[in-house]
């Protein structure tokens, strides 16, 4: 089937938000300062409620989104097909459990990771006592160095960072614990949250806590949709969002996709 390339934002916003929670990521795209990165496709003929694919060229490594519930995995199977050709040679993919096989076997699939997508459901948790700071651009090279350190595959875009998009702990002026957002839109009123990490000396103290429930405070007054991913092996990290409030609301795997030929 030919492909559609999509480009109107408001058609675009109707689709994701029959299922916000699924696509929280495509929604926050939409945003002003994502959107020039973002190419969008569909399968002809369009009926404007057919899967979507959404490949971002923003950062060092192109990224694919693609996602459907389990219905309409085989109309999203047909899509990635047709997409092949048009797709770089190594880049992320965000799908669900089986639609990479659509992509064999031109791709091979070099790391998975299987992902929930958490939202916040409940009210928003309460404060705790650790003191906590929103971060900015001058702090990009203390949170490189604390990624580095407590989490080196994590994805960090610096630009988040401008809209105080993350929150810290410091002590004594160094960087032990950060919350970010992966991405944010006041005007989809979306956000998915990410990189949230605490330095391998300082665990345990409810630091990383501390910057998550800021960094809900923060975005609350701009934000009907709040999301993360947490890996499914990660028990510690889906114990403490379930306590702040967040519920699993879809599976899918993270994965690395690099050509064969």
């Amino acid at each position: 089937m030919p492909l559609i390339s999509l480009h109107d934002r408001a058609a675009l916003a109707a689709r994701f938000r029959t299922d916000p929670a699924l696509h929280l990521f495509e929604l926050g795209d939409l945003d002003d300062t994502l959107w020039p990165n973002t190419t969008w496709y569909t399968a002809a003929p369009d009926s404007g409620h057919g899967p979507v694919a959404l490949l971002y060229s923003g950062g060092d490594t192109p990224v694919l989104l693609a996602f459907a519930r389990p219905a309409g995995l085989p109309p999203l199977e047909a899509l990635l097909r047709d997409l092949r050709p048009f797709l770089p040679r190594r880049f992320m993919a965000g799908l669900p459990d089986g639609a990479e096989q659509a992509l064999a076997p031109d791709y091979a699939v070099e790391r998975r990771t299987p992902l929930l997508r958490m939202l916040l459901t409940a009210e928003l948790p309460a404060e705790v006592a650790h003191e906590t700071m929103p971060l900015g651009l001058d702090d990009v090279e203390d949170v490189r160095a604390l990624l580095a350190a407590s989490y080196p595959d994590s994805w960090f875009d610096p630009r988040m960072l401008a809209g105080g998009g993350y929150a810290g702990v410091r002590e004594h002026g160094r960087l032990l614990a950060v919350a970010g957002v992966h991405v944010h839109s006041p005007a989809q009123r979306v956000a998915v949250l990410g990189n949230v990490t605490t330095h391998p000396d300082a665990r345990g103290r409810g630091l990383a806590r501390a910057c998550v429930t800021a960094l809900c405070h923060r975005l609350a007054a701009t934000t009907d949709h709040l999301g993360l991913n947490v890996r499914t092996d990660n028990a510690p990290a889906i114990r403490l969002y379930e306590r702040l409030g967040f519920t699993t609301v879809a599976t899918y795997n993270e994965l690395v996709l690099g050509a064969t030929g």
